[in-house]
């Protein structure tokens, strides 16, 4: 055997985060004390899970993330996964509701409907869920610097159907420290924009009371390129500078933090997933207790998404096989809500068929595979108490706004993705089916969106203002403007505006002359 062969052989033994793997794991290695460290499922510190039974009494939400082209093309992919067993809702927007553009802004071309569903106002929120009752279902929607205005219309969308917001359920992303760092879809700069997500949390908590006001997300990070330690980390400091901002807006941590919620990666080492998961857990509970957080508050809720980033556009069926081990550890590790990618993403949203095929491997795993019959089946493993242990070690830090300004988390994400990346290319971290085991491609059926999508769009929006009432349109974007000037809570004049039938382009505009927009000094 070469030294060189011995020292390939050497690298591979290690997590996908950098941690050295022992052959064998034994009970000196992990030293967990089992009341001080796990606790009993439903109980502090919450390791082994956030509530007593798991799902031996309630299965993990099944919520495939959904969207393209048109309102209506996006409301029939909702019906027809509802109708194969999916149990929540999650809406993907596309690009220029992301970021704040009608359909119809000069930068909107190309991209109308391509990565997620064209909503530009409260008309097409209403035709999204045509037919579908929002009081009877749990909806996530990803939308971060345009948030309060899609929540919005969510809101006066479901009140038009009938619903009192008090019983509305379901998710606003809402993360915009994530997008300095990650996701790269801001609006506003920081300052703000943290001001904007303690709004929708305050409002939250006093108007909607079983909503989820943010979900911190890790998966985004995760996707930029970082590794499971830095995901951890990162997306823990997010959360806990939003809740030290409530707390400083005056807000009683009890009121709020019970509905705040997480959003993982489930990436492809398979048992540190699963370590990130517990670990995540058991900081928060111990972070939110220092907080004098009570039990509700304690505890680190989250959904999961199986990694895009992984799925290869060469031979595309393996990735069903990818998505499988994914989700797999995210149930092990405890998810209350899981979207399985389908295995076509590589190439193009999902076809109907591929989106299905993703949920029934959610519903073999659920129904076929056993792992939900105990909680917390692995709890006790000595690598994966070793591995929990590591990673909360690894996981502190902290100072969110200075280190996005200092672009300390863009700079650590870079250099993993980069070390990820190499080890690839020099063929010392195996992808099967592109730096080893190739064939020839065998071309699959995808999903291509039309470009009348814009068209659609932009006559729909010519319509809505040639009818709505533009005085009183005029009036709520002034009210907007002076909230966001004198530091009023922002969710009543954004639904007032949306009620009027402003659009989101209007509204966000109307903030950006109070906020100004956020420039990148990252090249």
């Amino acid at each position: 055997m070469t030294a060189k062969k011995t020292a390939l052989q050497e690298e591979r033994l290690k997590t996908l985060s950098g941690f050295d793997v022992k052959r064998i794991y034994t009970g000196e290695d992990s030293e967990t004390n089992y009341d001080k460290d796990l606790g009993e499922p439903g109980k502090f510190p919450f390791t082994r899970g956030v509530y007593e039974t798991m799902y031996r009494e309630k299965l993990w939400t099944m919520r495939l993330f959904s969207g393209f082209g048109t309102p209506e093309q996006t409301n029939r992919r909702l019906k027809y996964l509802i109708a194969h067993g999916q149990t929540g809702l999650s809406i993907a927007f596309h690009m220029p509701t992301l970021v704040g553009y009608n359909s119809d802004h000069p930068l909107s071309a190309g991209e109308v409907g391509k990565v997620g569903v064209a909503v530009d106002s409260l008309k097409d929120m209403e035709i999204l869920f045509d037919g579908i009752k929002l009081d009877e279902v749990t909806t996530s929607m990803t939308i971060n610097g345009p948030a309060c205005a899609v929540w919005a219309f969510y809101i006066a969308a479901a009140e038009n159907q009938g619903a009192n917001r008090k019983e509305l359920r379901g998710t606003i992303q809402n993360d915009v420290l994530k997008e300095y760092t990650a996701q790269k879809t801001w609006i506003f700069p920081p300052e703000p924009g943290l001001r904007l997500v303690v709004d929708t949390i305050e409002f939250a908590s006093k108007e909607l009371p079983k909503w989820h006001p943010v979900s911190i997300s890790g998966y985004h990070i995760r996707e930029a390129g970082s590794t499971a330690t830095q995901e951890l980390a990162f997306t823990l400091a997010d959360g806990l500078c939003y809740v030290d901002s409530c707390i400083e807006r005056g807000l009683s941590i009890n009121d709020f933090c019970p509905r705040l919620s997480f959003f993982f990666n489930s990436h492809n080492d398979f048992f540190e997933e699963i370590a990130k998961y517990r670990a995540a857990r058991r900081i928060w509970a111990k972070e939110m207790k220092k907080r004098n957080g009570n039990e509700q508050s304690q505890k680190l809720r989250f959904h999961t998404q199986t990694a895009g980033c992984t799925l290869t556009a060469q031979q595309p069926l393996n990735n069903i096989v990818r998505v499988t081990m994914q989700a797999l550890a995210a149930v092990l590790g405890g998810t209350q809500s899981l979207h399985t990618n389908s295995y076509d993403e590589a190439l193009a949203l999902p076809t109907d068929e591929s989106a299905k095929l993703a949920l029934r491997t959610q519903q073999i795993i659920a129904y076929e595979s056993g792992v939900t019959k105990t909680v917390d089946p692995l709890g006790g493993s000595y690598y994966i108490e070793w591995l929990t242990n590591r990673m909360e070690e690894e996981a502190y830090g902290g100072g969110v706004l200075k280190c996005i300004e200092k672009n300390f988390f863009q700079s650590e994400i870079a250099k993993s993705a980069y070390e990820y990346q190499k080890a690839v290319d020099e063929n010392r971290e195996k992808i099967v089916g592109v730096n080893c085991f190739q064939t020839d491609e065998r071309q699959i059926k995808i999903l291509k969106i039309s470009s009348k999508v814009r068209k659609v769009q932009s006559k729909k929006l010519s319509l809505l203002r040639k009818h709505r009432d533009n005085d009183a349109v005029r009036n709520a974007l002034d009210a907007l403007v002076e909230s966001a000037k004198t530091g009023e809570n922002i969710m009543p004049p954004t639904i007032c505006a949306v009620e009027s039938y402003c659009t989101v382009g209007e509204i966000c505009s109307s903030l950006a002359k109070v906020f100004g927009e956020h420039k990148s000094n990252v090249f």
